[in-house]
């Protein structure tokens, strides 16, 4: 492997051992999410983040090595193949990273989408268009003072509102139709996207009396929505391609899926573990543990919107509960830590303004 392309790579390479977790870190750390499996110099596999999130969603370890879920036919190009024909391979199948090799399977070359394509979306598989409803009727407290003068969905975020950042990715899947909860400084929001007359953005707004919860707002738009549709928050953002997420949820037949983002917590003491009488039974020093945190964004069947009590304040997980109490199917669709923006709070909104 020649010098330039090994340190094209370096840090995208891994070996079969890497654990589940090491790959995910590597891959956030990054910014890719696909990485080389190599052994020396000779091309092993390609290892996603659709292959890390569907081993997480079979209950694989998390210190399970991810030569025990490669994929044994990936998409190779090979050094006989002109740039051009590399190319549209790449586009036909909207490839992150070509490997290309040589007729002893040697690593010779990778390309990468953003080198030759640059640094636009890549092409998307297919227009999801369906509804999204946003909840952006909250006081935004944690975010005192400027929600005092701003609602929390308005708040910049480079060089748009978090709203716009949050929808433009759900346009971008061929979603237009936003149904919008709003009730502390509704007429401010309303009045913004008045004036902003983005023309992918068709947005019917309800309004609560009372604060209803997460759930319970949705009983005033359950007549509305006849179509599997988005539910977010409206600080938060999740970056992961929503069109995988939707096909694990129809897939599944799923009547609530819920994105959940890793979170790896290092605890800064040996741990302990005991059997009968306080005998010892194990001993971890500064063991790492991750967990599935509710991000704040679901996709809902319709048909789930019955359950919901009209002018209750209810939460979603009331409704999750009642959905999986009366034998409903309730999915959890993973994505790793950094790909969960909460931007609820100033420590993380300063953070992400400030990258």
């Amino acid at each position: 492997m020649h010098e330039q392309l090994r340190q094209k790579i370096e840090k995208l390479v891994i070996a079969k051992e890497t654990t589940l977790l090491q790959a995910l870190k590597i891959m956030d750390e990054s910014g890719k999410r696909l990485l080389l499996v190599m052994d020396g110099d000779r091309f092993t596999s390609l290892l996603s983040i659709g292959d890390v999130q569907r081993a997480i969603i079979k209950n694989y370890p998390m210190e399970t090595g991810v030569g025990k879920i490669l994929r044994e036919n990936v998409r190779v190009a090979h050094n006989t193949q002109s740039l051009e024909e590399i190319k549209s391979l790449m586009m036909s199948y909207r490839t992150e990273c070509m490997p290309v090799l040589d007729e002893s399977g040697n690593l010779v070359n990778a390309y990468f989408w953003e080198e030759l394509f640059g640094s636009g979306k890549r092409r998307k598989r297919s227009c999801l268009d369906f509804p999204v409803v946003i909840m952006a009727g909250g006081k935004g407290t944690r975010l005192k003072p400027i929600t005092n003068i701003l609602p929390k969905a308005l708040i910049p975020l480079g060089n748009k509102t978090i709203l716009e950042e949050i929808m433009d990715r759900f346009v971008h899947l061929g979603c237009t139709r936003f149904l919008m909860s709003v009730n502390y400084k509704a007429e401010m929001i309303r009045y913004y996207f008045d004036q902003l007359k983005n023309p992918d953005y068709h947005i019917e707004y309800f309004q609560e009396d009372q604060p209803l919860g997460t759930a319970g707002s949705m009983f005033l738009i359950r007549d509305k929505i006849s179509t599997t549709f988005f539910v977010t928050n409206c600080d938060i953002i999740i970056e992961q391609d929503y069109e995988d997420i939707y096909a694990y949820h129809k897939q599944n037949h799923n009547d609530i899926t819920l994105i959940a983002a890793l979170k790896h917590l290092q605890i800064p003491y040996g741990t302990i573990m005991t059997g009968e009488n306080g005998i010892l039974t194990s001993l971890s020093e500064k063991p790492e543990l991750t967990f599935k945190i509710n991000s704040g964004m679901y996709i809902l069947e319709p048909g789930v919107l019955k359950y919901i009590p009209e002018n209750t304040h209810y939460h979603i997980t009331d409704l999750i509960d009642v959905v999986r109490e009366s034998g409903g199917r309730v999915g959890v669709f993973p994505v790793s830590e950094k790909s969960w923006i909460d931007i609820g709070e100033w420590e993380e909104y300063l953070k992400n303004t400030r990258e």
